[in-house]
């Protein structure tokens, strides 16, 4: 969607939606939400004991209910999970809502990224790397139809990556005004 006040960011696992987000958010002065850890502090509980209860199918309920609330505010960057495109009402809302932005990442980087995380329940498994292909598989083609902006990854730092986005965007996000900047002067 091009114009809208709102940015979100989409991507798969490890690619940065988070860290690269919040330094959006601040670039650009719009409130950072990431939708994972909403979807915690409305639980009172981390995304693995979401899962361990609700299964997958309970958390997506959950994301696809509060995507809804927030992506309907003016002014917000929200970072999405990885998988949050895999609903095509999340996928109708992020269209509607705001100017989507995909961080791309290749296997090898997700791999490094995370080598050591232990809290994302879909990588549980004896093989990651055989796992994150299979996610990439199912959800690339969603994230390049859904996408008004795609980054591609790159090695180095956040900030780097960060400024990498910052000039991409610039070139292609026509910003909406929200209600509160039309009444500044």
């Amino acid at each position: 969607m091009n114009p809208s006040c709102n940015l979100f960011i989409i991507g798969p696992t490890g690619a940065g939606k988070t860290s690269i987000g919040r330094r959006l958010a601040d670039h650009y002065g719009l409130s950072f939400v990431d939708l994972d850890q909403e979807v915690e502090h409305h639980c009172g509980v981390d995304v693995s004991t979401v899962f361990e209860i609700e299964g997958e199918a309970g958390f997506r309920q959950r994301e696809s209910a509060l995507l809804d609330a927030l992506s309907q505010h003016t002014g917000v960057l929200l970072a999405t999970g990885a998988g949050a495109v895999l609903a095509s009402t999340n996928r109708q809302r992020l269209n509607e809502r705001g100017f989507v932005v995909w961080l791309q990442v290749s296997l090898e980087q997700q791999l490094e990224r995370l080598q050591r995380d232990q809290r994302r329940p879909l990588l549980a498994v004896p093989d990651r790397r055989e796992r994150l292909q299979a996610m990439a598989a199912a959800r690339e083609p969603i994230y390049r139809a859904l996408a008004d902006l795609a980054v591609p990854g790159q090695d180095g730092t956040v900030s780097a990556a960060s400024e990498r986005c910052i000039a991409l965007i610039d070139q292609h996000w026509q910003r909406a005004a929200t209600p509160s900047s039309l009444h500044q002067s």
